[in-house]
């Protein structure tokens, strides 16, 4: 008789086999001392994976392969109906783990009853150089600063949850294209307990080529859909969502990249802060006017607790240098 997998990591992935190979699929094998299955959702590639791929021949490797692209929350999704774990991680197919990313989060879950987890991140570039450190919130606060602002850094490459779960919840809502994961974290947090490891056990990797810079459809007017979507829960814990720092979010992957009049155009269309106007006409006068201007720092309060900064970048991440 089989046994099942304690943990499912659903790998969502288009036209992408080399990155999926040598990020994401490495990342999920490489997890030490958990029993795993791998699934890689191929949303609509050309053609599907080559044979000779590293990894994608391993027992524990699944491929849902979809004819036509549905989207990434479909994909996601697609990955849950298949699932045999307990437990469920989503891992996008660019982004690395700690070896130990899912033994930790599992066991911090398990001990403090919560129905899923998240855990400290760092962004880097495609050098794997550290960009920027975040620490992770306190669970007792989550679901009250969820409904301000993302604050589960990492994307979807962060949280674990239950399967059972996450199925009674519906999964990702597939009418989101780019804050399908903001939004589940929303609902998670509001319908059950969360388990926070606090060591850093996701790099998320920048670079010019994310959905967030690529896709062509309005955020904006996602983030509208999203606050009403949970404008009555924001009303009982008295919050709104604050847009002005989801502009700033989106205006910095586009300074990352290179884009400065993107990131100008994302300042203003967000919110008319004044704060944000400024940071907008920063981006043209070079990055010491717009570190002052904006306050933005390539290091920010990072893994350890509140006011401390991440000065080095996690030492796993030589695994895949």
């Amino acid at each position: 008789m089989a046994v099942l997998p304690e943990i499912t990591v659903v790998i969502p992935t288009r036209d992408r086999w080399p990155v999926v190979s040598r990020a994401a699929l490495a990342a999920a094998l490489r997890q030490e001392d958990i029993a795993l299955e791998v699934i890689v959702v191929d949303d609509g590639s050309v053609a599907g994976p080559p044979d000779v791929l590293p990894g994608i021949r391993d027992e524990r490797v699944r491929v849902v392969r979809h004819p036509e692209p549905r989207g990434v929350a479909v994909a996601r999704n697609a990955g849950i109906a298949g699932s045999r774990g307990t437990w469920v991680a989503f891992l996008d197919d660019d982004d690395l783990w700690a070896p130990s990313k899912l033994r930790q989060q599992v066991r911090a879950a398990e001990d403090a009853g919560a129905g899923f987890a998240y855990a400290a991140a760092v962004w880097v570039n495609e050098a794997l150089e550290l960009v920027r450190g975040h620490a992770p919130p306190p669970p007792e606060r989550l679901a009250h600063d969820l409904l301000r602002w993302n604050v589960v850094w990492g994307g979807a490459s962060n949280v674990i949850a239950r399967r059972d779960l996450l199925e009674s919840l519906g999964g990702f809502d597939e009418e989101l294209f780019q804050l399908a994961d903001w939004d589940l974290w929303i609902r998670l947090a509001l319908a059950a307990p969360a388990a926070v490891v606090r060591d850093v056990l996701v790099a998320l990797v920048v670079h010019g080529k994310s959905m967030l810079l690529v896709d062509p459809r309005d955020v904006f007017l996602e983030v509208d859909r999203l606050a009403e979507k949970h404008r009555d829960a924001a009303a009982r814990a008295g919050v709104t969502l604050d847009r002005a720092r989801f502009a700033r979010w989106v205006a910095t992957g586009h300074l990352l990249a290179g884009r400065r009049r993107a990131a100008a155009r994302a300042y203003v269309r967000g919110t008319k802060a004044p704060g944000n106007v400024v940071r907008a006409a920063g981006t043209f006068l070079g990055p010491g006017f717009f570190e002052t201007a904006s306050s933005f720092r390539h290091l920010v309060p990072g893994a350890l607790g509140a006011g401390e900064r991440v000065a080095d970048r996690p030492s796993w991440l030589s695994l895949y240098a």
